[in-house]
C-alpha cells in the first residue's frame, strides 16, 4: 500500500507544479513575450485563464497587479499543501497514538488526555498572547475560543500579578502553572 504522507507529499508536489506551468503560461502571455494573438498565445490562455482569472480578480482587489495573479497562485499553493500536509502529518500521529493508548490500557488513555489537554491549553495561550500583539482581543472571532478556555486560568493570576507597562506576565505564569500541573498528573497517572 502507498503510504498516504507520502501520497499526500506527491499530490501537493504535482499541484505546485501544474501551478507554476499554469503561472508560466500566464505571464508569458500577459508580458506579452508570447503574442497574445498567436495560436500559442491562444492556446496558453485558454489554458491558463480559467484558473488565473479568479486569483487575478483577488489581487486586483487588494491592490496588486494583475500580471503577479501566477506567482499568488504558486505561493498559495505552495503555502496550502505545506498546510495540507503538516494537517495530515498530525492527523496520522494522532491515529497512531490513539491506538497506543487503546492498546496501553487505562493509564496510557488518561496520559494522553492529560497531554490532550495540555496541548489545547498551551495552543490556546498562544493564540490569545499573539492575537493580542496585532490587536485581536477578546472578542475578535479568532481569538475568541482562547479566551474562553484560558480565562479560568489567567484572570485569577491577573488579580494577583497585574501586568506590569506594557507586559502582561500572566500568560507566562499560567504556562508555567499548566506544565506543572501537567507533570503532578502524569507522575500520579504513573
Amino acid at each position: 500500500m502507498y503510504p498516504l504522507l507520502t501520497l499526500v507529499r506527491d499530490a501537493v508536489f504535482g499541484a505546485f507544479c501544474v501551478a507554476g506551468a499554469l503561472a508560466t503560461a500566464g505571464w508569458l502571455v500577459r508580458t506579452r513575450r508570447v503574442s497574445p494573438f498567436s495560436g500559442l498565445g491562444r492556446v496558453l490562455r485558454r489554458v491558463s485563464d480559467p484558473v488565473l482569472a479568479p486569483v487575478e480578480t483577488r489581487v486586483v482587489r487588494f491592490g496588486g497587479s494583475p500580471t503577479q495573479a501566477g506567482w499568488w497562485l504558486v505561493i498559495g499553493t505552495a503555502v496550502g499543501g505545506l498546510l495540507l500536509i503538516g494537517l495530515t502529518r498530525g492527523v496520522i500521529d494522532v491515529v497512531g497514538e490513539l491506538r497506543y493508548a487503546a492498546q496501553g490500557g487505562v493509564v496510557e488513555i488518561l496520559r494522553l488526555l492529560v497531554n490532550g489537554a495540555y496541548d489545547v491549553l498551551f495552543v490556546a495561550l498562544v493564540v490569545r498572547v499573539i492575537g493580542s500583539w496585532f490587536g485581536a482581543f477578546r472578542y475578535a472571532r479568532w481569538t475568541r475560543p482562547a479566551y474562553a478556555l484560558t480565562d479560568w486560568l489567567i484572570e485569577p493570576i491577573r488579580r494577583v500579578l497585574p501586568p506590569a507597562g506594557a507586559f502582561d506576565w500572566s500568560p507566562l505564569v499560567a504556562w508555567v502553572v499548566l506544565y506543572a500541573l501537567r507533570a503532578f498528573l502524569l507522575s500520579v497517572v504513573l
